[in-house]
C-alpha cells in the first residue's frame, strides 16, 4: 500500500518562540510545516506552493493575517485558515471570519486545543477533496426551491449556478438542509458543525450565517432561505 503524503501546514507567526513551539508540535504530530515570520512571505508562499492548511497570526509586520486571508479568498484559494489572535474583542474575531477565516484561537491557547482545531479543519478539507474527486457512496441531492445541495460532491447550486462555499459554510448549510423545519440555536450549531461548544464562540456561527446569506440570498438584509427565529435561532425555510 503506497504511503500517504503528510499534509503541509503554512504557519505565519512573527513571535519566534511561539512560531518554533507550534511548528515543533505540528511536526511531531506528523505534519509538514513551512514556518514564516510575516504576512508577505505567507502570501507569496501560498500562491506559489499551496499548503493544505494555514495558521495565520492576526498581528504581523507588513501584511497582517486579515490581509493575507482576504487576498487569498479574493483569489479563490479555499484552503482552511485558522487565525491566531492576541486580541479578545468580538470585532476582531468577527472581522477575521467575515474575511474568510474558518476558525480562530485567542492567545494564550493550549497546544492540545490548537491540534484539535487543525485536525478538524484538515478532516473537513479532505472530505471536500474526496467528494470533488467522486470518492464515496453517492447521496441524492437535497433541493429546496432554487437551492440544490449535493452532499456527495459537497457542492451548492442556486438557480443552476455553482456557488463557491468554504468547507465550513457547506457543512453549516448541509446541516440545515438535512434537518428541514428544525430551529437550531447558535450553541447547537456550534456543537453539531464545529464540533465544540466553548462559551463565547457563538458569534462564529452568526458570521458564517451572514457569509452564507451574502452568497445565497437576493437581499441578505431580508433573508428568505436561512431564516432567523427570534429568541430561538436559525432554520432553513420549509421547502416550497
Amino acid at each position: 500500500m503506497p504511503a500517504t503524503t503528510a499534509p503541509t501546514i503554512l504557519l505565519a507567526e512573527d513571535q519566534t518562540d511561539i512560531r518554533d513551539l507550534i511548528a515543533m508540535n505540528l511536526r511531531q504530530a506528523g505534519y509538514e510545516v513551512v514556518a514564516v515570520a510575516d504576512g508577505k512571505s505567507a502570501l507569496a508562499h501560498q500562491l506559489a506552493n499551496p499548503a493544505e492548511l494555514l495558521i495565520l497570526d492576526l498581528m504581523m509586520p507588513g501584511l497582517d493575517g486579515l490581509e493575507v486571508c482576504k487576498a487569498l479568498r479574493a483569489r479563490q484559494h479555499s484552503a482552511p485558515i485558522l487565525m491566531l489572535t492576541a486580541k479578545a474583542t468580538e470585532l476582531d474575531r468577527v472581522l477575521g471570519l467575515e474575511l474568510g477565516a474558518d476558525d480562530y484561537l485567542t492567545k494564550p491557547f493550549s497546544l492540545a486545543e490548537l491540534m484539535a482545531r487543525v485536525k478538524a479543519l484538515l478532516r473537513r478539507a479532505e472530505l471536500l477533496r474526496q467528494a470533488q474527486s467522486g470518492q464515496g457512496a453517492a447521496v441524492a441531492p437535497i433541493r429546496n426551491g432554487e437551492l440544490e445541495i449535493h452532499p456527495t460532491r459537497r457542492s451548492v447550486r442556486l438557480d443552476g449556478q455553482e456557488l463557491e462555499c468554504t468547507a465550513r459554510e457547506f457543512d453549516l448549510l448541509l446541516h440545515f438542509a438535512q434537518h428541514p423545519g428544525h430551529v437550531f440555536s447558535r450553541s447547537q450549531l456550534l456543537a453539531a458543525v464545529w464540533g465544540y461548544s466553548h462559551d463565547g464562540y457563538e458569534h462564529t456561527v452568526t458570521t458564517h450565517i451572514n457569509r452564507l446569506r451574502a452568497k445565497i440570498e437576493a437581499d441578505p438584509m431580508q433573508p428568505r432561505l436561512i431564516l432567523t427565529v427570534r429568541g430561538a435561532g436559525y432554520k432553513l425555510r420549509d421547502a416550497p
